[in-house]
């Protein structure tokens, strides 16, 4: 609602989208997704994934809520790269302010709901096809989007 809550907010916005979430993607590409497992790529982005984490539990340390005692963007756009903290290699016991964040987040309604959803729309593995237009030799040719 101030004008330093909201530079604070655009300062934990940018911290997802210049830090967590390019990160957390290149950790989850290397452990889940990369064609051949490259030992040196999954300790580098584990590493910085744990990194990430700590930040977000020292911060979460001083303040329920990311920015602060109020729920913002910033809790709603870090909390989704946050949940498959399994599959990035992360033990939520190391960071116990970032859990019980993670935790209360995760106990809203409105995020169940929007899980939920997600949850309906998300198909558990990719097939061969689609593996090999994201990773393949044909994932940069042009394709007819169906609507």
């Amino acid at each position: 609602k101030s004008i330093r809550g909201k530079y604070e907010t655009m300062e934990w916005l940018m911290f997802q989208m210049g830090g967590l979430g390019p990160m957390l993607g290149q950790n989850h590409h290397f452990r889940l997704y990369a064609p051949q497992k490259i030992d040196y790529a999954i300790e580098r982005y584990t590493n910085e994934a744990k990194r990430l984490y700590g930040v977000l539990d020292e911060r979460l340390k001083k303040y329920p809520y990311i920015v602060g005692n109020e729920y913002t963007i910033a809790d709603i756009a870090i909390f989704p790269w946050t949940r498959r903290w399994d599959k990035q290699g992360m033990d939520l016991n190391d960071y116990p302010n970032f859990k019980r964040w993670f935790e209360m987040i995760g106990a809203r309604p409105a995020v169940q709901r929007g899980v939920e959803v997600l949850t309906t729309l998300r198909k558990p593995e990719m097939d061969s096809k689609e593996k090999e237009q994201l990773f393949g030799a044909t994932q940069y040719q042009r394709r007819k989007v169906s609507k």
